[in-house]
């Protein structure tokens, strides 16, 4: 196997440490939030793509697998020129750019929330979940919720962090714990606020054992996170961000629609209404939140994908 990422990212460091060969190209993806900054693009992809394409000439691989976002292109399109057949697996609702060029020659999508299917034209679509890493266990969370896990994303997520510090006394009346990872750009506001019931953490490398306590998840979006409190079965607060396009409110509806979220416009976001959408939550309807996250959670997800691959391994 074969891993290939981007030069200069943090691929760099783990796949090696992992213990896997990896090759890099030199790729950028378009910014929709800065225009300005895609102005090298017309340069840096043709370049991308013959890298890419030197790749899969040198390891002649039987199948191609792609990750979703910019830095698949390269070796995608390296597969298709080859007549390689490849997988692609898309993370949002909303399929990104990559996805969506790719996606008609793909043997097949794998995709990771409801609705992705309907907004892509593939031969095959199959929902596997987003293959997260181990330790994540189903479990019955309490009702009423006893310990109130906030997290922004391993950056952070500033108007979720000045609401739930503008809240805390409001929450830690609410919740045995609050546990809230902030981001490295809340440092300062966790040294700041303390309280008896309140842990403040700027970073975890366990989310698994976070979940475990949690009986309530307020976050953004991301899908990583949303896969991982439906892969526990924990109902959501949502407060998708409105970067990158907004594909997190996508996501985020998503989850509202299947049952297993409630959401709260960033632009509404404040200590008042996050707290308002908690106290609303009354115990059957938690219930029934954590019932549709589990249903929906995919502990297997990576299995799944690859009994994808092996399937359209073993039809070349």
């Amino acid at each position: 196997m074969l891993l290939v990422g981007k030069a200069g990212g943090p691929e760099e460091r783990l796949v090696p440490e992992a213990g896997f060969e990896l090759a890099t190209v030199k790729i950028r993806g378009l910014d929709r939030d800065a225009v300005w900054k895609n102005a090298a693009l017309p340069a840096i992809i043709p370049a991308a793509l013959r890298a890419g394409l030197r790749i899969v000439d040198r390891f002649k691989p039987d199948v191609v697998l792609g990750m979703g976002g910019y830095v698949m292109a390269p070796a995608v399109a390296g597969a298709r020129l080859r007549g390689i057949p490849y997988v692609l697996h898309e993370k949002d609702v909303r399929p990104g750019l990559a996805t969506r060029m790719f996606a008609g020659s793909a043997a097949a999508v794998c995709t990771t929330l409801p609705g992705t299917e309907k907004r892509i034209k593939a031969r095959l679509t199959v929902q596997t979940g987003v293959p997260l890493r181990e330790g994540f266990v189903a479990r019955r969370p309490a009702v009423p919720a006893r310990s109130l896990l906030v997290t922004g994303g391993s950056q952070g997520a500033r108007n979720l962090n000045v609401a739930v510090w503008r809240a805390l006394d409001d929450l830690c009346a609410r919740f045995e714990e609050v546990v809230h990872v902030a981001g490295r750009q809340g440092a300062a506001g966790v040294a700041e606020h303390r309280h008896d019931r309140y842990r403040g953490l700027t970073f975890t490398d366990d989310m698994a054992a976070l979940m475990s306590r949690a009986d309530l998840v307020v976050s953004r979006a991301g899908v990583g996170t949303i896969a991982e409190a439906t892969a526990v079965g924990l109902p959501m607060v949502l407060v998708p961000g409105t970067f990158g396009g907004g594909h997190q409110e996508d996501n985020a509806a998503a989850m509202v629609e299947a049952g297993a979220a409630v959401s709260i416009r960033d632009a509404d976001l404040s200590a008042r209404t996050l707290v308002a959408a908690i106290d609303s939550l009354q115990p059957t309807q938690l219930e029934a939140m954590a019932r549709a996250s589990a249903a929906a959670g995919r502990r297997d997800a990576a299995q799944r994908v690859l009994g994808v691959l092996r399937e359209v391994g073993n039809r070349k």
